[in-house]
């Protein structure tokens, strides 16, 4: 049996190495030329966590985690407003939380592939999917730069996140899916050894309106940075003006540590709105969806990742043991059934959070702080700390 999957990114790599496991041949077809440097610190709980323990993929993310010691909400001259103890926020919240940065977990998942025999999965970066189409007689998608080569499959996985070109193919526009909240997010890392030696072992986010930015100290000299920004205007961030540019434009005023990291900001750093997709059906035909691609919770759910290892561990169970093309339909129809009710709570929480992640009010700020604060109150902060978790992750 073999497999197309569209995307290396966390979702693609995982379904990749569960078929490869079961015997499937897979192709991976990534359009960036490699593994993206870039993404976000974020936490890792829930679904994703069992999943990764149960397929073997655990020890490999938590040789990669960091240790956050606490989480601290500061104003425009770094003075402290509340503070999250990480390590007791994590144990209400379950016990198991890891703090990962998004590439790691991506170079792990990518590392895994070889537990796989050789020859099982090969991996093409530089690959953008021109063209995929399905029938009963299976899948086919043509490669940009190979023309008039055609790879063909058993069954295409589109696992190539929210902006899925698979899912534009197959099953039609992105406008069809896509759901705005309102804002967009950015991310970036730059090198800065005097502010990585400051801010060591705890998040730092501003305590702000209508616009957050956060940070956290890597292992080397380096500096992640999370930026969220309502946007409210259509068309107000395109145009001729950098990303950089925008964002500098956006986050003036939030403090010195975020100027240092505007100025260092590369200028065309990730950014992109932030959404989630919703659909009818995640599968057809021979082709199935799975991650950001057919059920992106949104970055402030906190669970993306989460979700990303767990459905594409699943999608491995249901799909991996079909021996026959016959079997396809009812496997992919299998695992829709079995994860789609997951998904659709945690885009339910995601909206949630969506609502309120950012105060709109200087009167909605302060209420976000005593939410913090009753973080720290013993039988209250079981109650909260599952929500916080999800808001700063």
């Amino acid at each position: 049996m073999k497999a197309i999957v569209v995307g290396a990114g966390i979702a693609g790599l995982v379904a990749a190495r569960q078929l490869g496991l079961a015997g499937w041949d897979v192709e991976v077809l990534e359009k960036s030329s490699a593994p993206r440097p870039d993404g976000y610190m974020m936490d890792f709980f829930g679904p994703g966590i069992d999943s990764s323990e149960r397929i073997g993929l655990y020890p490999r993310l938590a040789a990669v985690a960091y240790r956050v010691e606490a989480a601290d909400y500061v104003d425009a001259a770094g003075r402290r407003t509340s503070s999250l103890d990480y390590g007791q926020l994590a144990r209400l919240a379950g016990g198991k939380v890891l703090s990962l940065l998004r590439p790691d977990l991506e170079r792990a998942a990518l590392a895994a592939l070889g537990d796989v025999p050789a020859g099982r999965i090969h991996v093409r970066y530089g690959a953008r999917v021109a063209r995929a189409w399905t029938d009963d007689g299976g899948a086919s998608a043509a490669v940009d730069g190979s023309p008039g080569k055609v790879l063909t499959a058993d069954v295409l996985i589109g696992a190539d996140g929210v902006h899925s070109e698979v899912r534009a193919h197959i099953f039609g526009p992105e406008q069809e899916y896509l759901r705005p909240l309102g804002m967009r997010a950015a991310a970036f890392i730059v090198r800065d050894p005097r502010l990585n030696a400051r801010y060591r072992n705890r998040f730092v986010l501003t305590d702000s309106v209508d616009r957050m930015a956060g940070l956290y100290s890597l292992r080397t000299d380096e500096v992640a940075a999370f930026l969220v920004y309502r946007d409210a205007a259509a068309g107000r961030n395109s145009g001729a003006q950098s990303v950089r540019e925008r964002l500098r434009r956006e986050f003036a005023g939030l403090g010195g540590a975020v100027d240092r990291l505007l100025e260092l900001c590369p200028e065309q750093p990730y950014d992109d709105v932030v959404a989630q997709i919703v659909m009818p059906d995640w599968q057809k035909g021979r082709c199935v969806l799975v991650g950001d691609a057919c059920g992106a919770v949104s970055l402030l759910a906190g669970q993306g990742a989460s979700l990303a290892v767990a459905g594409a561990a699943l999608l491995g169970d249901t799909l991996g043991p079909v021996a026959s093309p016959n079997g396809i339909g009812v496997a992919l129809g299998q695992f829709e059934r079995c994860w789609r009710p997951v998904v659709e709570v945690a885009q339910r929480a995601g909206r949630r959070a969506a609502s309120s992640f950012l105060p709109a009010s200087h009167a909605q700020r302060l209420l976000r702080r005593w939410i913090i604060r009753a973080t720290h109150v013993p039988g209250i902060n079981r109650i909260v700390a599952r929500q916080v978790l999800r808001r700063i992750g």
